[in-house]
């Protein structure tokens, strides 16, 4: 699998529908996402999943207006139940030799949380078929496998992160039952290219998904990661970066070598109908021409931009407004899924 900062062919988004999503907050989301449109436009190919030739016809109007130029958008007009593409979306993998390009396919659950997710979970095959790709089953013991894009995340090299919350917690959100650490490491060797996990603790408070690492650690090139950085001692985040960071500075990289490890602001907590939100400026997204995150209207805002401009020093980081996209539990990365460009393009 490559790492999110090597050369796209396209980024992947669905189209916000579904209003429970963002109950009382849906009316600013279209525009959001016609900001993250007019961003990544820029520099690559936007492939944007609808519902319908009016969903279709309500994404274009917003697209013209916020400016975007259309002929580098691609619609596919493919049910879907949610809008998060990270999670359910088509998952590319590179072959060993020659750059061929296709698409893993995991099954998706709706994060073993809620009911509705068949939809979602046909994308990577519809994908397959448009774009005329191989489809990879992940299987493991003869078990299709269960697996969020938000829940890993790697350097290109060899390594991956993730979190034992998410994977492994015994009683909630069970994605693979009864999988242990060497079934997900064996799995990830197989099919993703991966000769070493790093195995952090919890994920941040308010993260519905139960621990995903893409609202906590990240990596930035192929020896550097971000890691968020909960400064209150009365804050929940607190003893969960605190445990975090003590995991990172015994882990090891595929050579052997220690990691760079950077420390990330998190904003202030953030609440909504008195439910607290996962906003955090891991949840970045690489594109071709910048990198965007999620800005949440906060001192720290600023902090989080200069450090981030300071690690990807070959494109530009700017920063989309947030504050209603987190409202539904996720933001920018948890929004997008990238295509690498490969020999088959």
């Amino acid at each position: 699998m490559p790492a999110e900062w090597e050369r796209h062919e396209s980024t992947w988004i669905s189209w916000p529908a579904n209003v429970t999503d963002w109950p009382g907050k849906f009316a600013p989301i279209p525009w959001v996402f016609g900001e993250i449109a007019r961003k990544i436009t820029g520099g690559e190919t936007l492939r944007i999943i609808v519902n319908s030739p009016a969903h279709e016809g309500r994404a274009r109007r917003v697209l013209e207006r916020a400016g975007v130029d259309l002929t580098r958008v691609e619609f596919f007009r493919w049910p879907t139940n949610r809008g998060w593409t990270r999670d359910m979306g088509p998952l590319f993998v590179r072959s060993a030799t020659g750059g061929r390009m296709s698409i893993l396919r995991f099954r998706f659950n709706a994060w073993a949380k809620y009911p509705d997710w068949k939809k979602d979970d046909a994308v990577p095959v519809r994908a397959a078929r448009a774009l005329k790709k191989e489809i990879i089953p992940a299987m493991h013991d003869g078990r299709e496998v269960v697996l969020e894009g938000g829940s890993i995340d790697v350097n290109g090299r060899g390594s991956l992160l993730t979190t034992e919350e998410c994977l492994l917690h015994p009683t909630l959100q069970i994605r693979n039952p009864g999988f242990t650490k060497k079934d997900y490491q064996d799995l990830f060797r197989s099919y993703l290219g991966v000769t070493n996990v790093i195995w952090l603790k919890d994920g941040i408070a308010g993260d519905d998904t139960h621990g995903h690492i893409d609202d906590l650690c990240r990596f930035v090139n192929a020896r550097t990661v971000v890691m968020v950085q909960e400064t209150n001692p009365a804050d929940a985040n607190h003893r969960v970066c605190l445990e975090n960071f003590e995991r990172l500075k015994s882990a090891r990289l595929e050579d052997g070598t220690a990691l760079d490890v950077i420390p990330l602001p998190m904003p202030s907590p953030l609440y909504f109908d008195n439910q607290r939100v996962p906003a955090s400026y891991a949840n970045f997204y690489v594109a071709n021409a910048q990198v965007i995150v999620p800005t949440f209207n906060d001192p720290n805002d600023r902090r989080a931009l200069g450090i981030l401009s300071e690690l990807f020093t070959d494109r530009p980081v700017v920063g989309i407004h947030a504050v209603d996209l987190v409202w539904g539990l996720g933001t920018l990365h948890c929004l997008t899924q990238q295509q690498p460009a490969g020999a088959n393009r």
